[in-house]
């Protein structure tokens, strides 16, 4: 495997799954496989559980990993062809991927999108431009428009929750204060496409994923007619698609509540912003899977770097 950066990436979900279920089961059984190998975790943006749990993912393969906030502490990066780089920018990517390589065996990027330029958040420049100019092996750790180690993460909670063979699974925007980006409801929705589940997005008007995503999903505007017979209710907050990176006015009745999900299990990426998002009492509930999810994102992270592993 030469890299990771799609949902799309994992040819047949269901052996990830088992993979992943397995590292779980024995963390410790490949901690031979990354010795003398190291891991760069590059941070353009603020992290908690994707930080800690691919450095923790990387201990227990036996890898080094090295950690750098690249926005705070390294010089500025220019991304563009034939720029003249007389302004912020101090450093190109074409010198910073290439040099990056050669200290690193595995490139790991987190960059999040701009939320005002749709075109070019859509190239995914920071990813790719990794991807282009790195002569190793690059893992997403979030970019412009996915997020697909969470989404292998959420697809590994629900396989250890069964409720029934083919639960039902609803991705619900819900409230937030500010403007975020569709990464992760697009790397969800990817996966559960990908698995044998019934797959439904509930969302206001004006809050459509893009259609490349979302394809033939049922989209409900509806939210208590979405949530009828869930089994897994997924919150995330999303700003528009189509008014790009707009909060639009919606009614706070979005905001997940016990009364609404009734037995449904709840998941959410985190972090959350209680009683915006989802009241207390879902989220502390044993319904909630939400520190399960956390806790799983060490055993996504692991597996996808033992594949790539497995290639160098």
């Amino acid at each position: 495997m030469k890299k990771y950066t799609s949902i799309n990436d994992i040819e047949n979900i269901n052996s990830w799954i088992k993979e992943a279920r397995e590292i779980k089961a024995n963390p410790l059984a490949n901690i031979a496989l990354g010795k003398n190998k190291t891991l760069g975790l590059l941070f353009f943006n603020s992290s908690l559980r994707t930080r800690l749990s691919t450095q923790k993912a990387a201990l227990n393969l036996g890898m080094d990993p090295i950690v750098m906030n690249v926005s705070g502490d390294a010089w500025g990066i220019e991304f563009g062809d034939g720029t003249i780089m007389n302004g912020n920018t101090a450093e190109h990517i074409k010198e910073a991927a290439a040099v990056v390589s050669q200290y690193c065996n595995v490139i790991a990027v987190r960059a999040f999108p701009t939320l005002t330029d749709k075109e070019k958040d859509e190239t995914e420049q920071v990813l790719n431009s990794f991807v282009k100019y790195a002569s190793v092996p690059v893992v997403s750790m979030e970019s412009a428009t996915g997020h697909p180690l969470q989404g292998l993460t959420d697809a590994l909670t629900i396989a250890e929750n069964p409720l029934k063979k083919k639960p039902k699974v609803v991705l619900s925007w819900a409230p937030h204060i500010k403007a975020l980006p569709h990464a992760v409801a697009n790397s969800f929705t990817q996966a559960m496409q990908k698995m044998d589940v019934e797959f439904v997005i509930a969302n206001p008007k004006g809050y459509d994923l893009s259609k490349e995503i979302t394809k033939d999903t049922p989209i409900y505007n509806n939210q208590k007619e979405a949530f009828k017979d869930a089994d897994f209710i997924y919150a995330k907050n999303w700003s528009s698609y189509e008014s790009y990176g707009q909060i639009l006015e919606v009614d706070d009745n979005w905001t997940i509540t016990k009364n609404k999900i009734v037995d449904a299990k709840f998941m959410h990426c985190l972090p959350v912003r209680r009683n915006v998002v989802v009241e207390d009492a879902v989220l502390d509930s044993e319904n909630s899977l939400v520190i399960e999810q956390a806790n799983n994102r060490t055993y996504a992270a692991q597996l996808v770097l033992k594949k790539i592993l497995e290639k160098l």
